[in-house]
């Protein structure tokens, strides 16, 4: 199983073995160099893939539903896109989690409440989703996640425990913070890549041929072009059966409030 506390003792056990290897056999340093390699390769991939839950558990896909249920969920908003988000999900019957920015949440309340309203859900995101967030220390973004449950708290009157991590990157620290806070870190099996992707077709095609009961699906609510890939999506998903409900539900998170 691929997570950090087993690689690190495998590479324990490695360098004692390359150790014995150099005093009673013409073993060479670079053996070491070798499994630091291996072992850095190992670790930063656990680091940017959250599927993994390298470093602790992660939830990237509900699994035995028994359902045609997926969840859409949009990050960093809300912001003026958001309102064709939630009228095309409402036209289609669908609903959602909405992974909110704390400093987005303060310039667009009414948003994050039409959001409730119309029964979806509000996740915690972190409240600036600075570049540089993964390497904040476990006090930092203890500060960043408690920023943005009282907002949305005080926004909503709600709050529940999840949180996704900016950029999707986990680490130790952004473990030991979750711990602190009692949040569950909610991933994704599917990523449309709508920031980085311009083409609305290649997006899609992205998503629709990998879609099946269980799957989160990650998108972001801050630009046309995904408004426009939703609406298609929206579409393919009545077509295969497919229910978007909140993330919460999905994977059986209790809400508080």
């Amino acid at each position: 199983m691929l997570k950090h506390r087993y690689i690190q003792v495998v590479s324990i056990v490695s360098c004692l073995i390359v150790v014995i290897g150099m005093l009673f056999y013409d073993w060479t340093i670079y053996w070491f160099v070798l499994i630091g390699l291996i072992a850095l390769g190992l670790t930063t991939w656990g680091v940017f893939d959250i599927r993994l839950g390298y470093f602790g558990k992660t939830f990237f896909k509900a699994k035995d539903i028994g359902e045609n249920n997926i969840s859409l969920t949009f990050d960093d908003g809300p912001c003026p896109y958001t309102l064709q988000v939630l009228d095309l999900l409402d036209q289609y019957k669908m609903k959602a989690t909405f992974f909110c920015i704390g400093k987005q949440l303060t310039q667009y309340p009414e948003i994050a409440k039409r959001i409730i309203a119309e029964g979806h859900s509000i996740g915690n995101h972190s409240y600036t989703h600075k570049k540089d967030i993964a390497f904040s220390s476990p006090k930092e973004m203890e500060g960043e996640i408690q920023q943005t449950d009282d907002m949305i708290e005080k926004i909503t009157g709600q709050n529940n425990s999840m949180y996704r991590p900016p950029f999707g990157v986990t680490n130790p620290n952004v473990v030991k913070a979750c711990k602190a806070k009692s949040k569950d870190i909610i991933g994704w099996n599917i990523r449309s890549l709508d920031t980085v992707i311009n083409n609305e077709d290649r997006i899609l095609k992205r998503i629709v041929p990998r879609l099946k009961a269980g799957d989160i699906v990650l998108l972001h609510d801050t630009s046309q072009r995904t408004v426009n890939v939703l609406e298609q999506l929206l579409i393919k998903m009545k077509e295969l059966n497919l229910q978007s409900i909140p993330v919460d539900r999905l994977l059986k998170i209790e809400r508080n409030g």
